[in-house]
């Protein structure tokens, strides 16, 4: 029974086990599942580990009992189209209504996002089932992007959930802010680098432990023995290097800020330094990157075992990386290659890694991404590449 649901999740990247499975149908079999909307609860909980999969559960739960729309993860094009679509239409709205042939005044009634979705449906030319909407999309007329006809605020591709029904809920997709498609929060990046730890025993044997002190007492015939622990310390020491700097990292300002504030908040052995493209014979304590100058070779006093994480996108013209005085800057020049200076790094923490914000997809067309991910583990600053870069830093 729901064989081919089981396979349904597992092709489109929902970790599900076949111990999980059998789990779920003995729940089935002990009668605690009798209705749809049973079933969906019982699934979710028992099928799905991690809420970072909540969203991809909704959808593919709804297009397998109502038969909803899978996610396209091929439609990077379109996504970007439709934002320039979007642009453009902030630009000269009356354009691009005339060249849809749509009427502006419904299109102007949908909040960006909404009209992000509807670009993208146009863009697809849907061929699915058509009830009498126009331009291609609708299922009861009047096209901008409904779901039950033309609703003054527009309405939201799917629908908005009414009774209450497994598939309705399914389909509000409540947890798409926790998937990886989500924006990077500061809660979801917290979820990530709290494994970020080290934590071991410091200071006075002055903690309870209360199961060891439970097993002691009953191996002793009950004559009470209380067992002492020491309390767990985090001796983790991390050091954040960021390239502030350069209009390629504006794009990533937000995202990068997110990381600097909660690793502030997170770690209490924190050194935070700043640089621009690469780093040379000096970093900086501040983020003007003028004031506190910090030599690279004094970087070796520190404590080897400290996680060393840079930030940039690793993206600037080859002789900056390679040449021996190459930095755009005249006071960074002292006839050392960054190429050096990150080797430098790369052999005194051998806890390290490189987060990129760049999109994977695009660092083989930047020779100088490539060359950088062959000095540190490089990985995509998003949920997913942060989940990867502490499995790296804490492996032994």
């Amino acid at each position: 029974m729901f064989i081919d649901f089981f396979y349904t999740m597992k092709d489109h990247g929902i970790p599900v086990s076949p111990t999980s499975f059998l789990t779920l149908h003995k729940a089935l079999d002990a009668g605690l599942v009798s209705s749809l909307e049973d079933f969906y609860t019982a699934a979710r909980t028992i099928l799905v580990k991690s809420e970072r999969y909540f969203d991809l559960f909704d959808q593919v739960f709804a297009h397998y009992f109502k038969g909803a729309e899978l996610p396209d993860y091929e439609g990077v094009e379109i996504d970007a189209m439709a934002k320039a679509m979007l642009e453009h239409w902030l630009k000269d709205p009356q354009a691009l209504a005339d060249a849809m042939g749509e009427d502006p005044e419904n299109l102007s009634k949908l909040t960006p996002d909404e009209l992000i979705e509807y670009f993208k449906k146009r863009l697809k030319d849907q061929t699915e089932r058509h009830d009498g909407g126009s331009k291609w999309i609708g299922t009861g007329g009047r096209s901008p992007v409904g779901h039950s006809g033309h609703h003054p605020g527009g309405m939201r591709v799917g629908g908005v959930s009414r009774n209450k029904s497994a598939v309705k809920v399914a389909m509000e997709r409540r947890y798409k802010d926790y998937s990886l498609e989500g924006p990077l929060t500061e809660a979801m990046m917290g979820e990530a680098l709290k494994r970020l730890r080290n934590l071991v025993p410091a200071g006075p044997r002055d903690q309870v432990n209360v199961d060891k002190t439970i097993y002691q007492t009953m191996k002793n015939a009950g004559e009470i023995e209380i067992i002492f622990d020491q309390d767990l310390k985090d001796r983790l020491k991390v050091m954040l290097a960021i390239d502030n700097g350069g209009w390629s990292m504006d794009p990533y300002i937000s995202v990068v800020q997110t990381l600097f504030n909660y690793s502030r908040a997170q770690f209490k052995d924190l050194k935070t330094y700043f640089f621009h493209n690469t780093i040379y014979d000096t970093i900086w304590e501040d983020p003007s990157r003028f004031k506190k100058p910090i030599k690279v070779d004094e970087l070796v006093k520190k404590d080897p075992e400290t996680r060393l994480i840079i930030v940039g996108d690793a993206s600037m013209a080859p002789y900056e990386l390679m040449a021996r005085d190459g930095s755009i800057y005249i006071h960074e020049r002292s006839g050392r290659a960054s190429l050096d200076s990150l080797n430098f790094l790369a052999d005194t923490f051998r806890h390290c890694v490189w987060l990129n914000p760049v999109p994977p997809r695009m660092w083989n067309y930047t020779g100088t991404i490539q060359t950088i991910s062959r000095i540190f583990p490089m990985f995509e600053l998003s949920i997913d590449g942060l989940e990867k870069a502490i499995l790296q830093l804490m492996a032994k």
